[in-house]
């Protein structure tokens, strides 16, 4: 024989379903205020930063060491102009940013060109203020298409502040020889480190030179990576794809 239901366990069903729905709802908000404030993860879907960054990373980015922006908060609502809270980002950080050309999809590059600096190709070669950035043979990284492996001249190069990085040359391309290009005020330059493989402000038409109001964040470490093949419905693939070597990088030094 079926109990019957008086008011008092009805009560008791609506408490536990409004409950329920403030716990979501408060997972939500501090979800949104974690992505918006402190940091927001990504997928890496190109090979235009190896072999730094490889297709299947998913790395965490700051979004507090530049700032916020309107880019900063989901939906990129303009609730206010340029930057609060404003720190200034350093040469040869990796960076996340949204191109005026394509304002509502991410790119992650290197910073090269500051405001004020002239960044040029010379031969393969990157020159900044005129000077030649040391380029030095650090051997070969191999890419995998299909059933074939290539391998692609690695080289390390040292940045004028210091930093070193590597970069892919795949031989020569047109953009080995380029003109000036001189940074505004409030822009910024940025280059993949796969350089024959990645459209970046080399690019005037497509991406062009950053404002500073366009970028969302900088990258700090690979949190995870997987090879070509992963089925993220399917937990018995993860294993064998797993990047070790890659878990927990950082990538802020």
């Amino acid at each position: 024989m079926a109990r019957k239901t008086d008011g008092k366990d009805k009560d008791k069903d609506r408490e536990s379903v409004g409950g329920f729905i403030k716990t979501l709802m408060l997972a939500l908000i501090l979800a949104m205020l974690f992505r918006s404030f402190l940091y927001e993860p990504f997928h890496i879907p190109s090979g235009s930063m190896e072999d730094t960054l490889l297709i299947g990373d998913y790395i965490f980015i700051s979004k507090f060491s530049y700032g916020y922006s309107r880019y900063s908060f989901p939906f990129s609502l303009p609730l206010f102009k340029g930057r609060v809270m404003r720190s200034a980002p350093e040469r040869g950080d990796i960076v996340v940013f949204r191109p005026p050309t394509h304002p509502r999809t991410n790119y992650i590059k290197r910073l090269i060109g500051l405001p004020g600096d002239t960044i040029q190709m010379k031969g393969g070669v990157l020159h900044i203020n005129g000077s030649a950035i040391p380029k030095n043979a650090a051997g070969n990284f191999a890419v995998k298409q299909g059933d074939t492996v290539t391998d692609i001249l690695r080289f390390e190069e040292t940045l004028p502040e210091g930093k070193t990085y590597q970069v892919l040359d795949m031989g020569e391309t047109t953009m080995d020889d380029t003109g000036v290009y001189t940074v505004p005020d409030g822009h910024y330059f940025m280059m993949g480190d796969n350089r024959d493989n990645s459209q970046d402000s080399r690019y005037s038409d497509a991406i062009g030179f950053i404002p500073e109001e366009n970028l969302v964040g900088r990258a700090e470490m690979i949190f995870v990576s997987f090879g070509e093949g992963l089925k993220v419905w399917n937990p018995l693939s993860w294993g064998h794809l797993f990047r070790s070597g890659r878990f927990c990088k950082d990538l802020s030094t």
